[in-house]
């Protein structure tokens, strides 16, 4: 059975080019996101991990931390890095875990029990390592996306998905489609109307189940 939203995530030690530690001591009270890739030194993974790079700023603003998985050493995640930088254009600074032994890979339902790195690997032997986690500092998975080999992942699209979390669990709200910071939320309908008057001030009943307000604050 893989993680589902809400599961707390394995506490499993991991070695990365920044030194071991466990999963939940890396988390501590922040959001984190966790990146996996198939494999170090792959086209379409130093541009995802680039675009990472560039974003250091937009995740501490988010006071989210990032961490990245690949099934190569630390030593080539080292290497790795100089190419990473070299795309970003700026540093990486951000650790990789070593999941040689394919820990974390199954532990996140990455890849099958079974699976196993033959001699000679290729990227296509982890193939399915290949996701995305967002892990609340209650240490619970929040939001997961799992991308094909061939597509590279949309980082606008995860911080906008990392924005409407945080704002849901800080105002006990919901978030509409292709919802961005700044535009209004949904009541959930556990709420009463006169409980919504109460906390939100006015909103709009768009349908009887359907109300929209302002973020409070």
């Amino acid at each position: 059975m893989g993680l589902r939203i809400n599961d707390t995530i394995p506490d499993l030690n991991v070695e990365t080019d920044h030194g071991s530690f466990s999963l939940h001591e890396f988390v501590g009270d922040n959001w984190a996101i966790l990146f996996s890739h198939p494999k170090d030194f792959t086209p379409v993974c130093t541009t995802e991990f680039g675009a990472v790079a560039r974003l250091s700023e937009e995740w501490e603003k988010r006071g989210t931390k990032v961490i990245g998985v690949s099934v190569d050493g630390v030593e080539e995640h080292k290497k790795w890095k100089g190419d990473i930088e070299k795309v970003a254009g700026t540093e990486a600074g951000f650790p990789i875990i070593a999941d040689a032994g394919l820990e974390v890979s199954k532990a996140f339902d990455m890849l099958p029990a079974e699976a196993y790195l033959p001699d000679g690997r290729t990227p296509n032997d982890s193939a399915t390592v290949r996701a995305v986690f967002i892990i609340g500092p209650d240490k619970q998975l929040k939001l997961s996306m799992t991308y094909p080999m061939n597509v590279g992942r949309n980082f606008a699209e995860i911080l906008r998905a990392l924005d409407g979390l945080q704002t849901a669990a800080k105002n006990g709200v919901a978030t509409p489609a292709d919802w961005q910071v700044g535009e209004d939320v949904i009541i959930p309908p556990t709420v009463s109307d006169e409980d919504a008057k109460a906390k939100f001030g006015d909103f709009d009943a768009v349908l009887p189940y359907l109300r929209k307000t302002k973020v409070p604050g």
